[in-house]
């Protein structure tokens, strides 16, 4: 049997980031991960799957000594954010307003993932474990036992999960979850492009679903394309050159010179566990809660989950008491679940109010739009929350 004060089950980019921000309190951590990152080359076109990271979430990569890793590679900073349905009636926010260098930062999720992984090298209580998995988990009275795809039989005083949306770990515990999928399909499309708006990503509403742009860097970005599952299917099955001509006649005319690069699509879901906490095991990420990626705050979610349970058991430690007791652990739930409801609940208002043709409704959410980019005071507390500010 092996030890081991703590297990990370996914060392993606959440578990990773516990680890990392963990490893300072001279914890044992194992982090169990089944696939290493892809190797990192500049050459290589933008992945698809891009994360805007909130100002809070890079500073906890700063914390964690990831950030000189990431930038090492690449990382894109945006200034500006903009909403709208009809011209003229629209939403920005600009970091100037609050005094801020940037909104956030578009950031590739192997980057985030590799960057956190460079930092875990330097600590000799984390260990890596790769390629491996967890086959089976049965808790004991004064921890857990993980039983791993390797063979090995690990004993772990606390077990985060952080598997993602499909947590094998969160089935083990015997825990539930809450779930539907939404009526569409979102397509990403890597573009390379002339006449890119590279310090603004912006979001037009539509009635078939929300067009968006991600910037990647001065002539290349990422374009979102929300549908319904045929229209997304038949989309898939275009070659690059006809995407594109369907991106041009369907996109606002924002860039100019486009070419597609690389596509890829999935299906929208929701999914909140019905605890976070069961025994010693708590749920952080995507194995917790998905979100409709409709404001990309999922990522910035889980971080949010890894800073309350590491402040938490940093507290436990340092008043010499139990850092995996079943009172702590329920104060993580306790501060966590509601804020992420708050999250998935407002996504599936804005979700439903601009998926639809009924005109009363489109002239009083356009007239929202406006409304909302005069609001002075309350636009700084929208925009402070959604930086974790």
């Amino acid at each position: 049997m092996e030890h081991c004060d703590i297990a990370i089950v996914g060392g993606g980019m959440v578990g990773a980031l516990a680890a990392a921000l963990l490893a300072p309190t001279g914890l044992s951590i194992r982090v169990i991960e089944a696939k290493a990152p892809e190797a990192f080359a500049a050459e290589q076109a933008p992945d698809l799957r891009v994360s805007a990271l909130s100002a809070t979430s890079v500073e906890m990569l700063q914390q964690a000594g990831a950030w000189p890793h990431i930038l090492a590679m690449r990382a894109w900073p945006y200034q500006r954010l903009e909403a709208c349905e009809w011209q003229g009636f629209h939403t920005q926010f600009n970091a100037e307003e609050l005094g801020c260098e940037y909104l956030g930062y578009m950031i590739e999720n192997r980057i985030i993932q590799s960057g956190l992984w460079q930092a875990l090298a330097q600590w000799s209580n984390v260990q890596l474990d790769c390629p491996n998995g967890l086959l089976a988990l049965q808790q004991t009275g004064t921890g857990a036992q993980l039983t791993l795809t390797g063979g090995q039989q690990v004993a772990a005083r606390l077990v985060l999960a952080c598997d993602g949306a499909e947590s094998l770990t969160r089935q083990l515990a015997g825990i539930g979850v809450t779930a539907w999928d939404y009526a569409q399909h979102c397509m990403l499309i890597g573009i390379e492009a002339d006449s890119l708006e590279s310090d603004t990503t912006w979001q037009q509403f539509t009635p078939s679903g929300p067009r968006a742009f991600l910037p990647m860097g001065p002539r290349q970005g990422c374009l979102v394309w929300y549908d319904q599952k045929a229209r997304i299917a038949a989309l898939s099955k275009l070659d690059n050159a006809a995407l594109a001509e369907q991106v041009k006649a369907h996109f606002p005319p924002r860039m100019s010179k486009l070419l597609v690069l690389n596509k890829g699509s999935f299906p929208l879901r929701r999914r909140h566990a019905n605890q976070y906490v069961k025994g010693v095991v708590v749920l952080l990420g995507d194995a917790a809660h998905t979100i409709n990626p409709l404001a990309g705050q999922g990522v910035n979610l889980g971080f949010k989950d890894v800073a309350r349970l590491n402040e938490l058991i940093r507290q436990g430690l340092e008043a010499r008491l139990d850092f995996a007791a079943p009172e702590r652990l329920a104060r993580y739930q306790r501060s966590r679940r509601p804020d992420n409801l708050l999250m998935q609940s407002a996504m599936d208002a804005c979700y439903h109010t601009f998926s639809n043709d009924f005109l009363p409704l489109k002239v009083l959410r356009n007239l929202g739009l406006k409304a909302a980019e005069h609001s002075g005071p309350l636009k700084k507390r929208v925009m402070k929350y959604a930086m974790g500010l």
